[in-house]
């Protein structure tokens, strides 16, 4: 029997099957439209310490981005954070029928931003590619890396770890942090 959270997570979280195959809803459970579930996931979480967590990073770095970004430009980020998360999710497992819940993918394009916004140390150029390329390609790597790792580490329990969507979310922050800050400042 489901309790609430379950029917919450089966209704409002990203299920990547549904893109593909045109699943049935159990039995008092409501599914919302497939294009809308990869932002309602991120209001969904799998109990206290996972929100805690999220809102931990969230009013950290993102207050810290609203600055910079403007509040446009980091409900952007966070929205395009929610579907790349969801991308890279449905990536690891198009056929899975287990729903996605939780701001993984936001909060991993947040975290993404701040660490290229807000670097305190110069990355240096490696010949002819930009040290603002090698940040983010450096950035990338241990982000996938330790994504990577903590999923082989959980297993894949009973609540995996959405690994696919903290890669996608935080590929989306390392691409969209440096165009909404040009973006926020085009006229200034």
């Amino acid at each position: 029997m489901l309790g609430i959270e379950g029917y919450a997570a089966i209704g409002a979280g990203f299920i990547p099957a549904s893109l593909s195959v045109d699943l049935a809803a159990p039995q008092g459970i409501i599914l919302l439209p497939f294009w809308l579930t990869p932002l309602t996931a991120t209001l969904v979480h799998g109990g206290f310490l996972h929100l805690a967590l999220n809102m931990v990073m969230l009013v950290y770095c993102g207050r810290l981005l609203e600055r910079a970004l403007g509040a446009a430009g980091t409900v952007l980020l966070y929205v395009v954070g929610a579907y790349a998360g969801a991308a890279g999710h449905w990536a690891f497992g198009p056929m899975s029928a287990a729903p996605m819940i939780g701001a993984s993918g936001a909060i991993s394009a947040i975290l993404a931003a701040y660490a290229m916004l807000f670097a305190e140390r110069p990355v240096p150029a490696i010949g002819p590619i930009p040290s603002r390329v090698v940040r983010v390609v450096w950035l990338a790597a241990a982000w996938i890396i330790i994504q990577l790792l903590i999923g082989f580490a959980s297993g894949g329990g009973l609540q995996p770890v959405a690994v696919g969507a903290h890669i996608g979310g935080f590929i989306a922050g390392l691409a969209l942090a440096r165009p909404l800050l040009l973006w926020r400042y085009r006229s200034a």
